[in-house]
């Protein structure tokens, strides 16, 4: 296997595996949300906790990603002012 074949296979291979972490810190935090929203909104009905849930979870998820894409952002245009220097 040549050199770059391995890069690829390693980077590709981290990758993986970082999803696969994010996704089990993703799917822990999803729990830990839906008990909290459980202790504050005791009703018969689940709808009104779940309504709430997705409203949060939601914003969380805009504002993160909007707050990545601006980092992400700032580092490109700093990349790309040093390749300019």
């Amino acid at each position: 296997m040549d050199t770059e074949t391995k890069l690829q296979f390693v980077t590709t291979f981290s990758s993986l595996i970082t999803a696969a972490f994010g996704l089990v810190a993703a799917l822990a935090w999803n729990e830990t949300i839906k008990s909290a929203v459980a202790l504050f909104f005791k009703t018969d009905s689940q709808v009104w906790g779940n309504l709430v849930y997705a409203i949060l979870v939601t914003i969380l998820a805009v504002i993160m990603t909007m707050w990545i894409a601006r980092s992400a952002k700032k580092i490109s245009d700093q990349i790309k002012a040093e390749k300019k220097s």
